[in-house]
């Protein structure tokens, strides 16, 4: 592989990763001459990744590529807590068994990015030694390390205080702070990297590491993938955008990257591909509508091939230029099968139960508000019906909004 830079600490600063990280000189040093066993955590919230990951994934990457070696921890005992950072309400308790299989989730979608062959990377679970431990000995040897009134300057508790923050979730940071311990131990891993919300965590595994071991650790934090309003990036009308096929299609992400406002193609080309620096620049180069959109398609087409393989990119590709050209192929669309049977059926029924809306009054709403299209054509009256004259070829396309698309096929 060719690599664009001498080391990684500057390409992760010239493509807009790096926030900001203990020592800077020092760990860029390190990261140019050594090679580093760091590591990132991932509660198991959901059963799988979403867009939000891929900053902490890409930048694991990109360390492989410069020969570092990434641990993957999967938070299996942090998650039974969960973390307070950025939070103004509690997250929901899960069991163990919805854990455990969350966590396998997020393995096998690892394995889509990172190299753990031949222990070029690792993967380690927090719920082997966290739900191990003896209360009584872990606040003796960890509690004892850490001041409560400092802990609650931090910015993870401070949002918290005025709508109550219990003990189970205050514990949150020790925990985490513990897993850069172990992993010391384990792997004598000496870099935790994160994204920014979870500095004071960081922090606090940093100062745990060198008390205990008296030895040198980093920690690096990096900006979180945002839009240019501001909005933290991986949302849409359905709610996340996931990194499994089967919650968010090839499609439906190829869309909704190439639906992103044109303030931010440039900053997601450096951050979600790997597009050449000075390429990705160069393509955005233009404020040409033509050129921007071409920019889009390249960015979006890029991070499906990523996250689903080359071959889904290139039917989400040919999907898209039949929507908006009338050229090649729609079959990556989502679609839906019905049978005359079914026929004829009304419209907000037809919406919800393709799960284009969440139930009658939304779609209703949505009409109202000039919404939904089939074949282009807008639907106005919430009692209309959809009848087998409406299908051209035995498929219509329904239009929700600008950006959502479904294909019904006659069976």
């Amino acid at each position: 592989m060719n690599l664009e830079y001498d080391n990684v600490f500057d390409e992760l600063v010239d493509r807009g990763y790096y926030e900001q990280s203990t020592d800077e000189n020092e760990l860029k040093e390190k990261l140019k001459n050594e090679k580093v066993t760091f590591y990132c955590g991932f509660d198991a919230t959901a059963d799988s990744l979403t867009v939000g990951h891929l900053i902490q994934i890409m930048v694991m990457m990109r360390m492989q590529n410069y020969g570092h070696r990434p641990i993957a921890l999967l938070g299996g005992g942090t998650t039974m807590i969960g973390d307070p950072s950025g939070r103004s309400d509690m997250r929901m308790v899960m069991t163990k068994e919805r854990i455990n299989q969350n966590v396998d989730s997020f393995y096998k979608q690892f394995q889509r990015f990172i190299d753990f062959s031949n222990d070029k990377a690792i993967v380690e679970n927090n719920a082997n030694w966290l739900l191990k431990l003896n209360f009584i000995e872990f606040l003796r040897d960890v509690g004892s390390e850490f001041l409560v009134n400092e802990m609650l300057k931090k910015d993870a508790y401070k949002n918290r205080m005025e709508r109550g923050l219990t003990f189970f979730e205050f514990s949150y940071m020790l925990l985490q702070s513990y897993d850069f311990l172990e992993l010391y131990r384990r792997h004598h891993c000496t870099l935790e990297i994160g994204g920014s919300d979870q500095w004071s965590n960081i922090i606090g595994g940093y100062d745990l590491v060198r008390k205990k071991e008296k030895d040198k650790v980093y920690g690096m934090t990096f900006k979180l993938l945002t839009t240019a309003d501001g909005v933290k990036m991986g949302k849409s009308q359905k709610g996340a955008v996931w990194l499994d096929e089967k919650k968010t299609s090839p499609y439906e992400l190829f869309q909704y990257m190439r639906n992103v406002d044109d303030r931010d193609v440039e900053k997601f080309l450096l951050l979600l591909t790997f597009i050449p620096t000075k390429e990705c620049r160069k393509l955005c180069e233009s404020k040409e509508a033509k050129d921007i959109n071409h920019a889009k398609e390249v960015l979006a087409y890029e991070i499906t091939k990523l996250v689903h393989g080359e071959k889904k990119a290139d039917e989400a590709l040919e999907a898209s230029k039949a929507l908006f050209t009338g050229l090649g192929n729609e079959d990556a669309m989502p679609q839906t099968d019905i049978t005359e049977n079914e026929l004829p059926i009304g419209i907000l029924n037809l919406l919800t139960n393709l799960k284009l809306t969440s139930s009658n009054g939304e779609a209703r709403r949505l009409i109202k508000q000039g919404g939904i299209s089939i074949d282009d054509n807008k639907i106005t009256d919430p009692t209309f019906e959809v009848t087998k004259d409406l299908f051209n070829e035995d498929k219509i396309i329904i239009k929700k909004g600008k950006k959502t698309f479904h294909k019904v096929n006659l069976k």
